[in-house]
């Protein structure tokens, strides 16, 4: 999928941070991108069954607002998006509902930046989309802190309910996962982890995390679905 700033304006500077969602009720992959143009970034949305055509629906939520993905069904009759809209009150993680996926209104706040000296105190947003559990969908985030180095970009974990899904069950208090090796390090952005994909492996508790690395290279990371749930359980606190 390539930029069409002729057709679609607010593709004018590019596309970046694709989030794929199948859902079954379309028989298509939902792809939410950010699109980039002179008013800022915004999130917009396209549907194809190949990755090879697709069907653009242009901008759904206005600048600034990015880190954006569409749930696999609907939540009480409605598609739900989470996404991550920056405001006087700050750059906090937010859900919204759709009949259509052109018309959203609805908007629900799921997960805050937390204050002061919290690694997730600056800013939030969506990192890969979120994964359906029987105990919630489980949710991988990026957090920024703000350091005199510059900003570190580190990945959490939440729990949200099942059929209201922009409640939060649990939060971790502390990262899971950040910035270690010399590639994750150094960079175009240096200090930088950040997930926008997941795969889950074939005996469904295997999850690989795709995530770029100081925004120079691409990395994958493995783990445990009923791993992080009860690294939940135990580092979480009800949201």
């Amino acid at each position: 999928m390539k930029p069409d700033p002729d057709r679609y304006p607010e593709e004018l500077w590019g596309l970046e941070d694709p989030r794929i969602t199948f859902v079954d009720e379309l028989g298509k992959y939902a792809v939410a991108y950010t699109a980039y143009s002179r008013g800022g970034p915004g999130v917009a949305l396209a549907l194809t069954e190949d990755f090879r055509h697709f069907e653009r629906y242009g901008l759904i939520m206005q600048p600034d607002d990015k880190d954006a993905a569409l749930l696999p069904r609907r939540i009480n009759g409605s598609f739900a998006l989470l996404h991550r809209p920056v405001t006087d009150r700050g750059a906090h993680i937010w859900m919204s509902y759709s009949p259509d996926l052109r018309n959203w209104g609805g908007h629900k706040l799921v997960l805050p930046a937390r204050l002061g000296a919290w690694w997730d105190a600056n800013r939030v947003g969506l990192s890969p989309p979120l994964i359906e559990t029987p105990r919630g969908w489980l949710m991988l985030y990026h957090g920024v802190k703000r350091t005199s180095a510059g900003c570190l970009y580190r990945v959490g974990v939440a729990l949200l309910d099942l059929e209201t899904a922009e409640r939060c069950l649990l939060r971790g208090d502390s990262w899971i996962f950040g910035p270690e090796t010399s590639y994750e390090r150094a960079g175009d952005v240096g200090y930088v982890t950040f997930p926008c994909g997941s795969t889950i492996g074939d005996d469904g508790d295997t999850l690989n995390v795709y995530y770029g690395a100081a925004d120079t290279s691409i990395a994958l990371a493995t783990g445990s679905i009923k791993s992080l749930l009860a690294w939940l359980d135990a580092n979480g606190t009800q949201g």
